[in-house]
């Protein structure tokens, strides 16, 4: 059988972000999202999960933007002078390398996180990571550990597949530059997730068999959509993306993803892109379903 669980990334990073991702579930093939538990939208959120009982909802593990969610005195040594979190993935790793991040604060932060989550009464489906923190070096067990804690039955594990890569970036209107620079982000991701799986198996985690959107990440294509269900292997996959509407709230953000959010909220709700999932057979499942949650 092939299942598909199409996760929008960034629930609660804007009003205008929290209204493009339930519109892309209740109109298009949304299933599952993850939520920011320090973005500005937390609490519109909320309204989203109470009225969207089919959509799963899990935890966007952060290190790069926002107030922390553990006391500041905690966790001091993720903050930048603004007395927020501000690293990005590249200054995450001097510091890992140069065994200045504390590991120990990581855990504290994303334990806060999740269970910012929790005390609204919803339970995560999952974790993944804001710009896929959860999965450099050492990180990953952490990631791992606050599963087991929280009791969170899956996770993501960004192994982009390369066939699954290629389909999306066939097709007309592609940012070959973009997709390009991407990919070798994936590339570099592929590398540190080799173990990931095995990992998460040991400790009771579920993952999906493949995953894919690191190298289409804004700039995803109508063309390069229809090609990758076209051609979906047996098993269950994670499309990532990021629908939304670029509101002035996230123009005043560090994000790149802005126009793009609106032009995948269009993909991702074409009426040919639904029925090519409806003749192909393709499960649409949250991660809750994947996890054998019901």
């Amino acid at each position: 059988m092939k299942n598909l669980i199409v996760n929008a990334d960034d629930l609660g990073w804007t009003e205008g972000v929290n209204r493009g991702i339930v519109e892309a579930h209740r109109k298009g093939l949304v299933t599952s999202t993850s939520l920011l538990a320090n973005g500005r939208a937390f609490a519109g959120a909320l309204g989203i999960s109470r009225g969207n009982p089919a959509l799963g909802i899990g935890v966007h593990l952060n290190l790069s933007d926002g107030p922390p969610s553990a006391p500041a005195k905690e966790v001091k040594g993720l903050l930048g002078k603004s007395g927020e979190l501000e690293d990005a993935a590249d200054s995450l790793l001097m510091k890992i390398a140069g065994r200045s991040l504390r590991v120990e604060e990581v855990e504290r932060e994303w334990d806060a996180q999740v269970q910012k989550v929790r005390d609204v009464e919803i339970q995560p489906s999952h974790l993944d990571g804001h710009k896929h923190v959860h999965m450099l070096p050492g990180l990953f067990e952490v990631a791992l550990r606050v599963a087991k804690k929280h009791k969170i039955r899956a996770i993501r594990v960004a192994n982009e597949e390369s066939t699954l890569r290629a389909a999306l970036a066939s097709g007309a209107g592609q940012q070959k530059g973009t997709v390009l620079k991407q990919g070798v982000q994936a590339r570099g991701l592929k590398l540190l997730a080799r173990d990931a799986r095995k990992m998460a198996e040991r400790a009771g985690i579920s993952t999906t068999d493949y995953f894919c959107g690191i190298a289409q990440t804004g700039v995803l294509t109508r063309d390069g959509l229809q090609k990758l269900l076209e051609i979906l292997p047996e098993g269950t996959t994670e499309l990532m993306c990021h629908p939304g509407y670029a509101d002035e709230e996230l123009s005043k953000t560090r994000t790149r993803l802005q126009e793009s959010r609106e032009a995948e909220l269009r993909i991702l709700t074409d009426e040919g892109i639904r029925k090519v999932v409806a003749t192909r057979g393709i499960r649409l499942i949250s991660y809750k379903l994947a996890a054998g949650e019901g």
